[in-house]
Formats: structure tokens, C-alpha cells, sequence
């Protein structure tokens, strides 16, 4: 038996689906997980989703569908966390491709369905952005999202919207989506989390990392994302909720507007025009600049006098945790260097390590 989950944000929610099939299904069924390629400048340099030809390796699934399994390589200097991934689950991880447009993604989702007769259909998003009106002050990256739902709607097939740790994403507030939730489908715990604890060790999410530290039991505010924004750790962070995907689909005004668009340029200047910006130009414009940062190098001495800096002033602002990717940016370290900075604090200080967050200490 086969369940598709997709993922509807790329990245972090393809960690998630993991978690949830394990949690939901169990290991007698097997899952084809539909994610972007999508890695936000975390691992991959290039801005944007990357498509089927920035792969070699990719197997056929479909017409239009290719799974990506451990062997795939992105072709340099694109990245992807998909292959590392596909070699530490046991699902399919097959690519969700947007330059097409909603209508390609739709016609990905036919096939898949028509393909695989899957004994259901889940979209998940972890944080909750999905059900963004467009004009939020906080959203951030409305656009995967609005893709997905954009095409899960017009899908002649079940599908069960869900939404994992409500607000975890920084983007929409938990108070805002509560109205929407209808009965909760699950709450992650600790034991759930070990399905996926090792990917948490190297995967770059700050959404799926939150996700489960809660369900590990952190509470407190955790600064994220290179702006520093606060994000409540809460009882409600483990949870799962279903929404109605027509509530979503009337509430997400750029889901509705993109409908029929054929090219992922026709879906940006939709962005533009509704929520005032495209996610991908800021990507363009940070990866300009990184581009022009000369390295850092990464000495202990001056790491861990810059780190407790940091925390005193964190702490000052009421914040218990942060993510590597945060603690990365306000170092003012490459994102390269990511990997290399956890590995030193964790050696360093494994006390403050409260995985895979950082406890920033009292």
C-alpha cells in the first residue's frame, strides 16, 4: 500500500512527512514523498527551485515525474539536500518541479495519482504559512506553498490538508490560524522524532528542527532565520491539524490567482503583485552579495567570545534558543561553515545542546 505526502514547502516539510507517516501509518505502508528541491541558499547557492535538468541520476516515474534516489547528483554548482536525504529514509522522494507553473504541478500530481492509486493523499506544511491571505506583514515565503495548494485543489482526488506546529514557520501567528483548525489529527512526540533525529543532525530546517524540539519537550522563544525573528515554543508546537483545503484555497488569495499559470515567472510577478515581493528575488539579492563576501575563517577563540556576546544580548531580548542557521548568520560565518560551527559548540559546550536547537543557557 502507498501513501503520497507532499510537502508543500520544499525543504524542512519533506523531514516532516517522514515523521508524520511514521506516526500516522506506521511501517506497513510505503510513502512517496513530493517535495521541492528547493534549499533557500542553505545548501544549495543558486536561488530558487532547482528542476529536473539540474539533476543526473533522476529515475522515471511518471511522464513527468522523476523520483530522486541517493545516487542522483545536482549538477554544480547547484545543491540538494534531496539525494542525502533519499539515502537516509526508507520512502521515495520523487521532484516537484514549479517551472511549469501550477499547471505543471498539477499535472504531476494527475499522473502520480493515476500512477500509484495511493491509499491517501496528504498535504503538509509545517508552520502554517499555507494559509496565508498574502498580505501579512511576517510572511516571508508564500510562494512554494501557494503552488502546491494552487494544484492539490484542482486535483480530482482526496486530499487532506494538514498543518504541523502552528506559527513555527515565524511567518503567520498560531493566534490567527486557530479558527481554521479543524480536529486534531496527531501530536508529535519524542518517539517520533527518533525516526528522523538523525537527518536533524545535518538537515538545515529551522521549522522541522523547532517542530521537534517541541515534541521533545523545549519550551521558550527560539530567534531564527538571518532577520532574528522570535518564535514561540509552545504545547501547541507538536501538533497537527486538519483545515478544510477549500477554507485554505478562499483564504490564500495568490493560491487562487495562479491557478492557471504554465511558467514559475508568471507565478513570481503574481507574488509581486499581491504580497509585494517575490521570495525568489530576495534569493537572487542575497545571493548576489554573498557571493561578494570574502571567507571568514572560523577560529574557536573568537567563535566562542562572539557566542557569548550573542547570548547575553539574546538573553536580554528573552530568547532560550536559537538554530545553527541563525547562530551562522549572527557569527556572521558562511553558511558553509554551518556544519563546521555546530560541530565546535556541540564539542564545546554539549550541555547548551538541546537537539537539534540551541539552548542558549540561563
Amino acid at each position: 500500500m502507498t501513501r503520497l505526502i507532499v510537502a508543500a514547502g520544499g525543504g524542512g516539510d519533506a523531514v516532516a512527512a517522514a515523521m508524520l507517516h511514521a506516526a500516522l501509518y506506521g511501517d506497513e505502508d510505503q510513502a512517496v514523498i513530493l517535495t521541492y528541491a528547493w534549499d533557500r541558499l542553505l545548501i544549495d547557492p543558486l536561488p530558487g527551485p532547482r528542476g529536473a535538468d539540474s539533476f543526473t541520476g533522476l529515475e522515471p516515474v511518471t511522464q513527468s515525474v522523476w523520483s530522486v534516489p541517493a545516487e542522483a547528483q545536482p549538477i554544480a554548482p547547484a545543491g540538494s539536500a534531496l539525494p542525502r536525504l533519499a539515502s537516509e529514509l526508507p520512502h521515495t522522494l520523487a521532484l516537484l518541479d514549479p517551472h511549469q507553473g501550477a499547471e505543471g504541478i498539477t499535472r504531476q500530481l494527475e499522473e502520480l495519482v493515476s500512477h500509484l492509486a495511493p491509499a491517501s493523499i496528504d498535504l503538509l506544511d509545517v508552520g502554517g504559512d499555507i494559509l496565508a491571505q498574502g498580505d501579512e506583514p511576517t510572511l516571508k515565503s508564500p510562494l512554494a506553498d501557494a503552488l502546491t495548494l494552487a494544484a492539490c485543489c484542482q486535483v480530482n482526488a482526496p486530499i487532506r490538508l494538514l498543518v504541523a506546529g502552528p506559527g513555527l514557520d515565524g511567518e503567520i501567528s498560531p493566534d490567527d490560524l486557530r479558527p481554521l483548525f479543524g480536529t486534531p489529527v496527531h501530536t508529535f512526540t519524542a518517539e517520533d522524532v527518533e525516526t528522523i533525529g538523525s537527518i536533524l543532525e545535518w538537515h538545515p530546517s529551522e521549522a522541522t528542527a523547532m517542530l521537534a524540539a517541541t515534541a521533545r519537550g523545549a519550551r521558550g522563544i527560539c530567534e531564527v532565520r538571518d532577520a532574528g525573528l522570535p518564535v514561540p515554543l509552545t504545547d501547541e508546537g507538536p501538533a497537527v491539524h486538519e483545515v478544510d483545503l477549500d477554507d485554505a484555497v478562499s483564504r490564500n488569495s495568490l493560491a487562487r490567482a495562479i491557478m492557471t499559470t504554465a511558467t514559475l515567472d508568471e507565478a513570481e510577478a503574481h507574488s509581486r503583485e499581491i504580497c509585494g515581493f517575490s521570495e525568489i528575488d530576495y534569493e537572487r539579492n542575497k545571493a548576489a552579495w554573498l557571493k561578494d563576501q570574502p571567507p571568514v575563517p572560523l577560529t574557536p577563540e573568537d567563535v566562542l567570545s562572539q557566542l557569548d556576546r550573542f547570548q547575553a544580548d539574546a538573553r536580554a531580548r528573552g530568547i532560550t534558543h536559537t538554530t545553527f542557521r541563525h547562530l551562522t548568520e549572527a557569527l556572521n560565518l558562511n553558511g558553509s561553515q554551518r556544519d563546521e560551527l555546530r560541530r565546535l559548540l556541540i564539542h564545546s559546550r554539549p550541555d547548551q545542546y538541546d537537539a537539534p536547537l540551541w539552548n542558549i543557557g540561563a
